[in-house]
């Protein structure tokens, strides 16, 4: 037997046993506690390889092993219960986009791709999604901007979102956001962000990490790893999503 299938041989039997005792119970016969009359002791002989009807665990792989499940497990449940977008039946593209970078956005790196490596130096990837909607507000009111989907997503709880009893709207927090029947506009620079509003172009965010620009203007490039996404959608006028990967080397 290899070691691959010596371990999933291991994980069949974790999973089968409570403990490592209920294992060593289900090596002994009847015939074994009839000669030794002793369950102690038939353990014992189970344990160390001389009785059993299988193969032979060893305590310390079977408690290693199921210690290893455990945490595996935890550490599934904890993922699911922070990602908010987690369980959830998404039917429009939009919503369905923002889960697909929820995990990525929220931790802070980037999951769905392996590190890169060159000669010298590790380059650790991270996301940052910048996300525009056009839409109207609760008075009809035409309204746009600009959202840290980072920055959103860790002050405030995207449940409500995610579960269709809201909609995600620009604020006057956001980086950008513009009330086009108020003629309102504000701009603030993000834990993740700096604004550059004087640029006689048109709006443009640098990304504080790796202090690349992202170009938000629909006819130019979006800049240096950075793409643009129109999201069709049922929920707003217009939705798009920018997604810019910084890479620093570690």
């Amino acid at each position: 037997m290899d070691q691959e299938e010596g371990l999933k041989a291991l994980d069949n039997i974790v999973t089968q046993f409570n403990t490592y005792e209920d294992f060593l119970d289900s090596q002994i016969t009847t015939v074994d506690l009839y000669y030794l009359e002793d369950e102690t002791l038939a353990r014992q002989l189970v344990e160390l390889g001389y009785r059993g009807t299988g193969e032979r665990v060893k305590r310390e792989d079977f408690e290693a092993r199921k210690a290893a499940i455990e945490i595996s497990r935890l550490a599934e449940r904890a993922q699911q219960k922070t990602l908010t977008s987690a369980g959830k039946d998404l039917q429009d593209n939009f919503l369905m986009a923002l889960a697909m970078r929820e995990e990525d956005n929220r931790n802070g790196k980037l999951s769905l791709n392996q590190q890169e490596t060159d000669a010298a130096h590790t380059l650790k990837k991270q996301l940052a999604s910048v996300i525009f909607i056009r839409d109207r507000n609760s008075y009809g009111q035409e309204i746009s901007g600009y959202i840290d989907y980072a920055h959103r997503l860790k002050t405030e709880d995207f449940e409500v979102y995610f579960s269709g009893k809201k909609r995600l709207l620009p604020r006057t927090t956001d980086i950008s956001f513009y009330n086009w029947d108020a003629d309102i506009a504000v701009c603030n620079s993000s834990p993740n962000y700096q604004v550059i509003a004087d640029n006689p172009e048109g709006l443009l965010f640098r990304y504080k990490r790796d202090r690349k620009i992202l170009n938000v203007d629909p006819k130019a490039q979006p800049g240096d790893n950075s793409t643009r996404i129109p999201i069709p959608t049922e929920l707003y006028i217009q939705a798009v999503i920018f997604d810019h990967i910084s890479r620093r080397k570690t």
